[in-house]
């Protein structure tokens, strides 16, 4: 699929999120994270749809996110929060499009809604869900995504605010396909060479179904990436960076060094 023409991107701030992984600590932990979390200035705050953990003691301690997502919406006061990312498969559309909007307004307008196909098999297996395939996960997830909007226009209270919706993943034939038609937040852990491709495979689904792809902020998570490496994704268009962390310490030295350098990026 060919690159599209791309409209200049509007002016965004680099934001920076981290991923507070509700793996081997305690609540209060967890809780006094994203307490320190929000002091030191980060943007968005998110955890995982998992049951269990993905590194470490498989059979550690762990939390639910839909839940946890709601006790920091009330703990917090300015920082956006949200999952990276919601299984579409753990829970009806309709269920999670209310549990969204429910949050929304506990947070005051705060809630972004980060979702994608799911991944985990355990995850399926113990809590009885059907796994099935990668396509046919990704068919449901595009299935659900219109309910999701439909309910969110039915629900009384309705939602503070258009809620973002972030998807991740970088399946070229359906999820970037789905992500044109319906995200306004496109996450993934691309280098910046793959990156760069993905963004022309994504412009082209965004011309096939007539939307402006500067309408959707790029998301890439930083892993061990160097300053180098975040600058290459900057200069591409990135401008929200995730940066994960996990317990049962959740060490928060390089989210200062992450902040620092978002603040240089700012300040341009």
């Amino acid at each position: 699929m060919s690159p599209a023409r791309m409209s200049p991107a509007p002016v965004l701030p680099v934001r920076l999120g981290v991923q507070v992984a509700q793996q081997h600590g305690t609540i209060g932990t967890i809780r006094d994270t994203v307490a320190e979390i929000e002091a030191l200035g980060v943007d968005v705050v998110f955890d995982w749809d998992h049951f269990f953990p993905l590194t470490g003691d498989p059979n550690g301690l762990h939390f639910e996110s839909w839940t946890l997502l709601a006790a920091w919406a009330e703990q917090t006061s300015t920082i956006q929060l949200g999952a990276l990312v919601n299984c579409n498969s753990y829970r009806n559309p309709d269920l999670q499009a209310d549990m969204a909007r429910t949050i929304d307004q506990i947070s005051g307008g705060r809630f972004i809604f980060g979702t994608g196909s799911g991944w985990f098999e355990r995850d399926y297996d113990e809590y009885g869900y059907e796994f099935g395939t990668v396509g046919t996960r990704l068919d449901a997830l595009e299935a659900a995504l219109p309910r999701i909007e439909a309910r969110w226009a039915k629900l009384n209270p309705p939602p503070l605010r258009d809620i973002p919706v972030l998807i991740g993943g970088g399946g070229e034939k359906k999820t970037l396909r789905i992500v044109a038609r319906h995200a306004d937040i496109w996450h993934s852990f691309s280098n910046p060479q793959v990156l760069e491709h993905k963004l022309g495979v994504l412009a082209g689904w965004c011309d096939a179904v007539g939307r402006d792809i500067a309408e959707i902020e790029i998301s890439t998570e930083l892993r061990r990436r160097s300053v180098d490496e975040a600058d290459e994704l900057y200069a591409l268009g990135t401008r929200l960076f995730t940066i994960g962390v996990s317990g049962p310490r959740y060490d928060l030295a390089p989210v200062v060094d992450w902040l620092a350098w978002r603040d240089s990026k700012n300040a341009l």
